[in-house]
């Protein structure tokens, strides 16, 4: 089976040796994304609604940049660095997939690259 990366400059590139997302077959794996503005590199400044939204925009491009959508994304990977903002992020997350929601963790971590609060990475299997 053939790997093919995937980049886009609608989201943050890649801050390691690592791609954007790999593609085997009809499935995409998406590598996790912070709230990186693409422009700029910078995290972006807010609350973590506004962190969570510029996580979810980045990692939608990284998903059209593969030729698919967040309705073909069958798995969530969520890492928030204070598991207080669990709710906030649900509420965030419920404006950008709709059902059948796909299979999800979210899993409390110490810290994030560049001091992120929120990470968030993706499988997603194209028809």
């Amino acid at each position: 089976m053939s790997r093919t990366a995937i980049h886009t400059a609608e989201a943050p590139k890649a801050i390691g040796p690592y791609s954007q997302a790999v593609r085997a077959g009809a499935t995409v794996y998406l590598s996790g994304q912070t709230p990186l503005d693409p422009a700029t590199g910078e995290l972006v400044a807010g609350d973590i609604a506004t962190q969570a939204r510029r996580v979810f925009d980045n990692l939608r491009a990284v998903c059209a940049a593969a030729g698919g959508s967040f309705d073909e994304v069958v798995r969530v990977g969520i890492y928030l660095t204070d598991l207080s903002n669990f709710a906030a992020v649900n509420a965030v997350m419920a404006d950008y997939f709709k059902q059948p929601y796909p299979a999800r963790s979210t899993i409390g971590v110490a810290a994030l690259p560049r001091g992120a609060a929120v990470e968030v990475d993706a499988i997603m299997v194209l028809d």
